[in-house]
């Protein structure tokens, strides 16, 4: 992990910029992770002797781009996971998707996982999934937008776009034929609004996109 990686970084809280492709957290597939990374990198530079803690809040998928949370103190790691529990904190993403996308909209959905996919389902079946989304650029048949994540459900912006016909670019798994970097598809999340663990009041970490991004709809 880079020191250029790190958006912030106080006693309690560290937010990373995470590359598309890169693994949050160890699986089975055993490939080194951001989170063991990031703590390596604590180690590093704090000269800190034992054990680093670092507690996983959210996470995103392995091919999206974007920030990453992570607590420095357990006392953090619990008031910011009941934050993620009851959907207070304000998540912005932007996305690359095929097709031009209306203006802006807003789409409810009821999402049932399938193993390592999820799929639209009836009221009953899934949980509700809710998105806000406003079109920033459309060129060359892509459109760049921007969207208000309301709910957190497994591939939920993927799936909901894919299932009107908007496929974001190098998401093979959900019907996009067109390829996107490196393991990459074209989502990144952009910004995280909560309030701080301690101090109690309303703090926001923004990360940009990589720069080839813009050569898609150039």
């Amino acid at each position: 992990m880079n020191e250029s990686d790190i958006i912030f970084i106080d006693n309690h809280l560290l937010a990373i910029n995470k590359s598309a492709g890169r693994l949050v957290q160890k699986d089975a597939t055993g490939d080194p992770s951001l989170l063991e990374d990031a703590k390596h990198h604590l180690k590093e530079i704090f000269g800190k002797p034992g054990n680093v803690y670092l507690g996983l809040i959210h996470r995103i998928d392995r091919p999206v781009s974007g920030l990453i949370l992570f607590a420095r103190t357990s006392k953090a790691a619990s008031r910011l996971s009941e934050q993620f529990r009851s959907g207070t904190p304000h998540k912005i993403y932007l996305a690359i998707a095929e097709g031009e996308l209306p203006d802006k909209g807003r789409w409810l959905d009821y999402i049932s996982r399938d193993g390592v996919t999820s799929r639209l389902a009836q009221k009953g079946e899934g949980k509700e999934a809710r998105l806000s989304f406003r079109r920033l650029k459309y060129n060359n048949g892509l459109s760049l937008v921007e969207i208000e994540l309301e709910t957190g459900r497994h591939h939920q912006i993927r799936l909901q776009f894919s299932s009107r016909g908007y496929p974001l670019l190098g998401d093979f798994r959900y019907g996009s034929k067109i390829k996107f970097g490196d393991r990459a598809v074209a989502l990144h999340a952009h910004s995280l609004t909560l309030t701080h663990p301690t101090l109690n009041e309303k703090i926001k970490f923004t990360s940009e996109p990589e720069s080839f991004w813009s050569d898609y709809l150039s």
